[in-house]
């Protein structure tokens, strides 16, 4: 499912009225015809794709993150998934008020690349990887990554954002991200290393122990590849479950 084939951006228009015209083989915006609802509502749909479509033609995904509601905006994902970024930070602890980044890694373009604090994680560097992006996809992003980097490095991240954590709540996946990449099959080079140890890490490596940064490295990388294949999925399942099933 694509954004074209959505009209729940429209006010008046909910999910019901959306499944009625899907129904109807009114599955794309080509298919549109104002006689198909009422007219003030068909007059609100034809007015939204009217906008909508240079708006998709110029990739303006911003525009987009607006009109969805919260819940839809993972339908977003089709369309700009090739400029996505696929970003995780690793930190000192849970506190942005006292805590610090130690690493962030993005994954965009089948590339990846990790900043390193003390190094190159610069307030420019990351900013430069956001500009770049259209959009952001993290797990738990919304209420950690985001706020933590935002404190830590004081510039505001306005890029669109995709959190798989509610994407995934959708298709009755909860908990942490490390139990549903197992759930739906995602295997780790290391499984045995957590969050706790990317902290203990860190710490190895300030005092001078050997392969202790490669290793957080190589988590925090992991961690950001891997939101690729679990974005895939989630969003093939609701897609399933939205458009064909529903």
């Amino acid at each position: 499912m694509g954004i074209e084939n959505s009209f729940i951006p429209v006010h008046g228009v909910g999910e019901s009225t959306e499944r009625r015209l899907w129904g109807d083989d009114i599955t794309h915006w080509d298919d549109f015809h104002p006689s198909a609802v009422g007219a003030k509502t068909g007059e609100r749909i034809t007015d939204f794709i009217d906008e909508a479509r240079p708006r998709l033609d110029a990739g303006d995904a911003g525009f987009f993150d607006q009109a969805f509601p919260s819940a839809e905006r993972w339908r977003l994902y089709e369309n700009f998934r090739d400029g996505a970024c696929f970003f995780d930070i690793e930190t000192t602890g849970l506190d942005h008020d006292r805590n610090d980044v130690t690493t962030v890694s993005f994954h965009r373009d089948g590339e990846t690349t990790t900043l390193v604090q003390g190094d190159d994680l610069t307030p420019e560097n990351v900013r430069a990887q956001f500009d770049a992006a259209d959009l952001l996809v993290t797990f738990n992003g919304k209420r950690f990554d985001v706020p933590f980097l935002e404190a830590s490095l004081g510039f505001d991240v306005n890029t669109p954002h995709l959190d798989l954590m509610y994407t995934c709540k959708k298709i009755g996946l909860s908990g942490g991200l490390k139990p549903i990449e197992r759930e739906i099959g995602i295997e780790r080079d290391r499984p045995d290393i957590s969050g706790r140890d990317a902290v203990r890490l860190w710490k190895e490596h300030e005092r001078g122990e050997d392969g202790s940064l490669e290793t957080l490295i190589s988590y925090n990388r992991e961690d950001a590849v891997n939101l690729r294949t679990l974005a895939d999925e989630a969003t093939e399942q609701l897609d399933r479950r939205t458009f064909v099933d529903g």
